[in-house]
């Protein structure tokens, strides 16, 4: 694992880091250049911008291609390897825990997402008053398969009953959020897909705004519906455990 960074530490030309763009990918070959040349255009060479890929153990030519839109498109990309597969999660994590800016931008890497949305989430975020909000891109139309449409829906469904977080698209891959309170939560397998309950029981305000989604560049989803759904149902019962476990004061005192 990486040895973590300050919050708000600079590059090396001096420049704060305002925002990371934290990206996990596993066997995305072919999307990386797509997905990397639409990071260009909508970040260009802000210096108070980083983006960062982690690679999951990718067996295809995914740090290749990483390699390749460092040299041509992005040339501060930081690109992460993990030795083998460990989970969207730990992906994430690796990314956010290596990351130099205050605020952290999810995205996934097959070109579904719309980076320029990160834009507009930043601006709601930063003009937020009180504590650090969690923004999540909500997919009002989705672009994928009738019967992954009708999964996601039941799963978001079921997750916003039991847990009462206000959330219509728990697992959007476009979140944004504080760097350290992240770090706060626990950390586990599929903590991606529960940010609004878990940040919310750290008094991180929900703002949920509408984005853009896209049908998938190339290739197909890592995930079947069927074992999304097991994973689901054993995450969501680990969740309320932690809501119920997880006692924090509103206030604190200092005599």
């Amino acid at each position: 694992m990486p040895t973590s960074t300050v919050q708000g530490s600079s590059h090396d030309d001096g420049q704060p880091t305002r925002l990371s763009v934290v990206m996990a990918v596993l066997n995305e070959a072919e999307n990386i250049l797509p997905v990397c040349q639409e990071l260009a255009d909508t970040f260009g060479a802000d210096p108070s911008v980083e983006i960062l890929a982690i690679d999951d153990g990718s067996t295809d030519a995914t740090v290749k291609k990483l390699l390749e839109a460092r040299q041509t498109l992005l040339p501060r990309l930081r690109i992460i390897s993990h030795p083998k597969r460990l989970g969207k999660s730990a992906a994430l994590r690796t990314g956010i825990t290596a990351a130099k800016g205050q605020w952290i931008a999810t995205i996934d890497g097959d070109g579904q997402d719309d980076p320029s949305a990160i834009l507009k989430m930043l601006d709601q975020a930063t003009s937020a008053p009180g504590t650090a909000p969690l923004v999540v891109g909500v997919r009002r139309k989705r672009n994928d398969r009738l019967s992954r449409r009708i999964a996601t829906r039941l799963a978001n469904g079921l997750r916003r009953r039991l847990l009462n977080d206000g959330c219509p698209d728990t697992g959007a891959p476009l979140k944004l959020f504080s760097r350290d309170l992240f770090l706060k939560i626990p950390q586990f397998e599929g903590v991606h897909r529960f940010l609004p309950a878990l940040l919310g029981h750290y008094g991180a305000p929900l703002i949920c705004i509408e984005v853009q989604h896209r049908a998938r560049l190339h290739g197909s989803s890592k995930y079947t519906n069927f074992n999304r759904a097991l994973v689901g149902i054993r995450d969501l019962l680990g969740v309320m455990w932690l809501q119920n476990r997880t006692h924090l004061p509103d206030h604190l005192t200092e005599h």
